[in-house]
């Protein structure tokens, strides 16, 4: 059978159980976009609020294979009804939380996603099931139906390959130093202590994260959104050092073509965007966007400001979770800058953050290193300016400035939970300094630029046919109908 090839008599069903932030949902849905076209029987099981996020992605995907007369299997949106735990109506997500106690009752609701997973299982026996990492406890259901999980993040290989090294070391308390270097790694990676996470402090975290790793661990492998050439020598790693199976399938995105809401019909924020954008010269608008669960100081986003004004650089930013008046932190003389949106532009909520990056006018991205964006970014040619916060956004970092050289840090070194309150507070002039090392004619801008054009090159051709996350999709889709037809036998 050749690679990828898959029985069309009676196609591969597989279930994707995504959790419930934009992060994990949004890739996962572009994943299982990808295997349709591939003849895959897709379905993914969530509630109602998350279904939402995703639903218009799904249906284009849907339109457009029909339309196009590929013949790929529909795609399923399977719901159950998010679990009834005193949360307001409306609250089905990490991002639509607004506290600790929220939080607490979220964890408990999570916990009972268990039986609707179980009950799809026992009545649809699917060939296999793409599972969160964070739903640890799915491996062992998995198991017991008899059903491969394949495990599924949204991170990096490089850094899963860092979390394992600190499950398996605990190299903060092997060392006293300010300066903590991570052991048995391909490349040398330093991190200071108060940018990573301190087990003695973040006990329940630390034991979560094990679970995590071990559940991953005795699962069937893992899939990544990643390609083979911006991870250099982790692939390799993985396999061969860690003896554990992986797969990289990306970046979804390009060959899933995007399950990110697009609607920039007249008078959206999208086609504002869009609109503000085209009347800007090439690489000249830096592009500001922290996700969908960070929250910034008052005094970071005065910072920010401060950075934009002193850049001299047009400005489009994002704040998506931000409760604070304008009066309590922009600084005096910032609001005319986006008068008449000249230099300016600020967006509250949603952008089109595909369409904004792969725009011309963009030429530097300030992100907080989460993995959907800082691949969006590589995909689409722009440099970055990396600001990490928590979970996995350091090791990124380090990734990005370090090992690809296609960013600059601020000088981040604060590891907390996305809850929580920051004592740091990057200056401006710092923030601006790095835009404009990035952005900047001199003879590093330019480099810096030159490498991340020739990764999107890389990223665009590792999902065409016969490239590296083609092939790997490929081979895994003949692993799992080799054990069906096995299993058969």
């Amino acid at each position: 059978m050749a690679v990828g090839e898959v029985e069309q008599q009676q196609p591969l069903h597989i279930l994707f159980f995504p959790f419930i932030a934009h992060g994990h949902l949004i890739p996962v849905a572009d994943m299982a976009m990808l295997f349709a076209t591939r003849g895959v029987k897709c379905t993914i099981l969530t509630t109602p609020g998350n279904a939402d996020v995703i639903r218009s992605g799904v249906n284009r995907a849907n339109a457009a294979s029909r339309g196009n007369g590929i013949g790929a299997p529909e795609i399923y949106i399977t719901l159950f009804p998010f679990p009834d735990v005193g949360l307001p109506a409306g609250v089905e997500s990490i991002p639509t939380i607004s506290g600790a106690n929220e939080m607490e009752k979220m964890s408990e609701a999570l916990t009972r996603f268990r039986e609707p997973f179980e009950r799809f299982l026992a009545e649809h026996h699917p060939d296999a099931v793409v599972s969160d990492s964070f739903f640890h406890w799915s491996a062992d259901v998995a198991a017991e139906h008899g059903i491969p999980r394949l495990a599924f993040l949204g991170s990096s290989l490089f850094a899963r390959a860092c979390n394992e090294s600190m499950v398996r070391h605990n190299p903060m308390e092997a060392s006293t130093d300010d300066v903590v270097s991570l052991p048995d790694l391909p490349h040398r990676v330093e991190l200071r202590r108060s940018q990573m996470m301190d087990p003695a402090k973040m006990e329940d975290e630390w034991a979560f994260l094990q679970l995590v790793n071990a559940a991953d661990q005795r699962s069937f492998g893992e899939v990544f959104n990643s390609f083979r050439e911006m991870e250099p020598g982790y692939v390799e790693y993985y396999h061969t050092k860690l003896l554990r199976r992986a797969w990289l399938v990306g970046p979804v995105a390009l060959a899933g073509n995007t399950a990110t809401p697009v609607d920039t019909r007249p008078g959206t924020d999208a086609e504002r965007c869009l609109r503000w954008l085209d009347e800007k010269a090439p690489g000249s608008v830096v592009y500001i966007c922290f996700g969908t669960l960070a929250r910034l100081l008052p005094a970071e986003l005065t910072e920010v400001a401060r950075a934009l004004t002193l850049s001299g650089r047009n400005f489009l930013w994002i704040i998506t979770r931000e409760d604070t008046d304008e009066s309590e932190w922009m600084p005096e003389g910032f609001a005319e800058l986006m008068a008449h949106d000249e230099r300016g532009l600020i967006v509250r909520g949603w952008a089109p953050q595909v369409l904004v990056l792969n725009h011309p006018a963009v030429g530097g991205f300030v992100t907080h290193c989460g993995w959907n964006s800082m691949l969006e970014a590589v995909s689409a040619g722009v440099p970055m300016v990396t600001w990490p916060r928590y979970t996995d956004q350091f090791f990124n970092e380090k990734l990005i400035v370090e090992i690809l050289k296609v960013g600059v840090g601020v000088g981040a070194n604060e590891f907390a939970s996305f809850m929580d309150d920051r004592s740091q507070v990057i200056c401006g002039e710092v923030i601006g300094d790095a835009i404009e090392r990035v952005m900047g004619e001199d003879g590093e801008g330019k480099t810096i630029r030159e490498k991340v054009k020739e990764l999107s090159k890389k990223a665009r051709s590792a999902v065409q046919e016969g490239r590296s996350s083609y092939n790997d999709v490929g081979r895994l889709l003949n692993e799992l109908m080799a054990r069906r037809s096995f299993a058969m036998a």
